[in-house]
């Protein structure tokens, strides 16, 4: 049975799921979304303000997630975060290990992930006004994990978590949602929107 005939017999299909192969494809591309991540990641400029860097890596985790789905995207978000503190030098600015006071975003990166993919899953990244809720969706989510966790690791109030851990990042990211919810339509018409639209 081709993927084809099998993904006509789903209720959800995503991006990826147009290549074919099953647990070979995913493992790859749950490595190469990592990858990706990690690429971006090094492009960061450090603020003297906040511990927190400006980087490419929600661009990453957005367009990961939706292409490969809630479990897929969520394991290689995963896979980033644990490998990176086992020793894989693709945090932002070639760093590894426990990040401290910005880890919370890099656990943020799983969920939204999983939360993009999952929209994705139900259509959210076939056109760009269903895409522009989901990927900012998934960017509120990497901001709660994040501001949180910063706040906890600095003993800081909630007015000047913000201040350090979302304020400076907003438009950046406001930038990297509307990319993402851009490339992605895109990429379904690239490919058949018409077939895409058979697949889910």
């Amino acid at each position: 049975m081709s993927d084809t005939v099998v993904l006509q017999g789903r209720k959800h299909s995503v991006l990826v799921d147009l290549v074919p192969g099953a647990l070979a494809r995913d493992a790859l591309l749950v490595v190469a979304a990592a990858c990706l991540v990690g690429v971006l990641a090094q492009v960061s400029v450090h603020l003297s303000f906040t511990p927190v860097p400006i980087t490419g890596q929600t661009l990453g985790v957005l367009l990961a997630g939706a292409a490969l789905g809630s479990r897929r995207g969520a394991a290689a978000m995963a896979f980033y975060a644990v490998a990176g503190v086992a020793g894989i030098p693709w945090f932002a600015g070639h760093a590894h290990g426990y990040v401290g006071a910005s880890f919370g975003y890099v656990v943020g990166f799983v969920l939204c992930a999983g939360l993009c993919g999952y929209l994705a899953e139900r259509g959210a990244d076939r056109s760009i006004a269903k895409s522009i809720p989901a990927m900012v969706a998934g960017e509120l989510v990497i901001y709660l994990c994040g501001v949180t966790w910063l706040a906890l690791s600095l003993h800081l109030g909630i007015a000047r978590a913000l201040a350090l851990g979302l304020v400076p990042f907003v438009v950046g990211d406001a930038l990297k949602a509307a990319l993402a919810a851009v490339v992605l339509p895109g990429a379904w018409k690239v490919v058949g929107g018409d077939r895409g639209a058979r697949l889910r």
